[in-house]
């Protein structure tokens, strides 16, 4: 049976929405955290020679941060209007890029930067107290090696080796692996490669690099101590805490002190010096080495306490982003005849652009603030008595109240933190959802995490309580949650089992 093929043509009517570039860069705007909107920033007014921040009046300098109502409303959908800008940039009109008109449409909480109050910026401070980078973790491990004075052919076994270490400095992967993967010009044999690798762990810094395990790593440690008579101790700690590690290391990790004391003969105390002694070992000494830099957060907003009216107020961290303007002179030579077309349109180009992001970040600190004013509403018990009073709050509640898209909300508190009497929160986790307490009384899961946090850091550490304790002293509470629950979100915790949490 033979099948054919045949093309037609035909109509079809539908409607299919697509999004324009403006409204997605928008969409990204608002998205952006307050550090990355300053960056970008930066490259706009680097890129764009319409766009310019106004400088800050010395009467500006003492302004108190101010809320105001009138900001327009920032659904996503609402900045379609930008485009407008841009389809036909030959014909923008000329008050359309009055500075001061424009900044009418968005007014929102001033913000007074360090700089504007005539104090030293703090991006150069910033610059300035940071350490001048090191090299790669290999890249230090490599050059300790280079100077070593040992035969070419373990110097080029132990630069391999060297490249297969992980960022805590342990060689994972087995030696024949390395043999089979090593180019042949290395000429790499099995005992060249065990001998360059036992002559790294005696040569690397910090001790304890080129281990293969834990217990190899901590005893490359303690071999270190041994052949160094400043740091050893009076008493034989060492050689029980050699027996620990080499004999005991299972045991120590979940924490049976009284099987090693039954095993050994030592005394618990003895074996708690042992552990404190170790505690001075690293289970990831090239760590040391490349340290990561903590991260640095900027709130996008601040939540400070008024006692007068006995009630919290919101507003925005805004520095560079509260002071853009298009510059003025350019706006005049848009329309300035003298000039020719291809210029002017070049000059209206970059015009329009300066408008959008202008209309932009108006937006974004628009939708920004009234999601903020929501939560701090709906989380006032939050502000008040900590996060045991975490309210369930869902997002598409604060998009219901608001009047924008669930996915605008989603997209306005990414990444975003705000600063608060009790720290530096991230605005995510006011959203949450939650269950009824027995009082019928409603409580965030995050909320029953603290709770559960708070009964472990009150509990007697000789007799941690059990997860079906937990529970119920959850219960007790009001909270009624099943042992797996309380499981899951004491492993979500990072809290150890209560055999782990026991102080012997």
């Amino acid at each position: 049976m033979a099948m054919r093929f045949e093309q037609s043509q035909g109509m079809k009517l539908g409607q299919q929405m697509k999004l324009s570039p403006r409204v997605i860069q928008s969409m990204e705007i608002l998205q952006l955290p307050l550090t990355e909107l300053e960056e970008r920033i930066e490259q706009e007014l680097e890129n764009n020679i319409a766009l310019e921040l106004e400088e800050p009046t010395r009467e500006d300098d003492f302004d108190e941060p101010v809320n105001r109502e009138d900001a327009p409303d920032a659904d996503s959908d609402s900045f379609e209007h930008l485009d407008e800008l841009t389809s036909d940039v030959p014909d923008i009109a000329e008050n359309e890029f009055d500075s001061s008109a424009r900044a009418e449409r968005y007014e929102e909480p001033a913000y007074q930067s360090a700089s504007s109050a005539g104090e030293r910026d703090a991006k150069t401070d910033a610059m300035a107290n940071t350490p001048a980078r090191t090299g790669t973790l290999h890249d230090q491990l490599l050059d300790q090696w280079r100077l070593t004075e040992l035969d070419e052919s373990i110097l080029s076994a132990g630069a391999e080796i060297i490249g297969y270490l992980d960022d805590d400095g342990f060689l994972r992967t087995p030696t024949e692996d390395i043999l089979q993967k090593a180019s042949p010009s290395l000429g790499l044999t099995p005992e060249l490669l065990n001998e360059s690798l036992q002559a790294l762990q005696l040569v690397l810094e910090p001790p304890g690099v080129a281990a293969r395990d834990v217990k190899e790593c901590l005893l490359l440690q303690l071999d270190a101590i041994e052949a160094d008579p400043a740091q050893l101790t009076e008493d034989d700690t060492l050689a029980r805490v050699r027996a620990l590690i080499t004999d005991h290391l299972d045991d120590l990790s979940q924490n049976r002190l009284p099987k090693i004391a039954a095993d050994t003969g030592y005394e618990l105390d003895e074996i708690k010096d042992a552990l404190e002694f170790m505690r001075r070992l690293s289970l990831a000494p090239a760590r040391q080495l490349v340290q990561s830099r903590p991260e640095i957060i900027t709130p996008d907003a601040i939540v400070e306490y008024d006692e007068e009216n006995d009630a919290y107020y919101a507003y925005l961290n805004e520095r560079r982003s509260a002071n853009l303007r298009v510059n003025e002179e350019y706006a005049r030579l848009a329309t300035d005849k003298s000039l020719e077309k291809k210029d002017r349109d070049f000059i209206k180009t970059n015009l329009a652009n300066a408008a959008w992001l202008i209309d932009a970040v108006g937006q974004r600190s628009s939708t920004l603030l009234r999601v903020i004013r929501v939560v701090v509403d709906a989380q006032r018990d939050y502000f008040d008595y900590g996060p045991t009073s975490l309210k369930p709050l869902p997002m598409t509640q604060v998009a219901d109240q608001i009047g924008v898209h669930v996915a605008t909300v989603s997209r306005a508190v990414s990444d975003k933190y705000l600063q608060t009497p009790r720290g530096i929160v991230p605005l995510r986790s006011f959203f949450t959802g939650g269950l009824a307490t027995e009082s019928g009384e409603d409580m965030s899961y995050d909320a029953v995490k603290a709770a559960l946090r708070e009964i472990v850091d009150n509990e007697d550490p000789a007799k941690p309580l059990s997860d079906d304790a937990l529970a119920k002293a959850l219960k007790e509470r009001g909270i009624e949650i099943a042992r797996r629950t309380v499981a899951k979100y004491r492993g979500q915790l990072d809290i150890p089992s209560a055999r782990l949490r026991k102080k012997h």
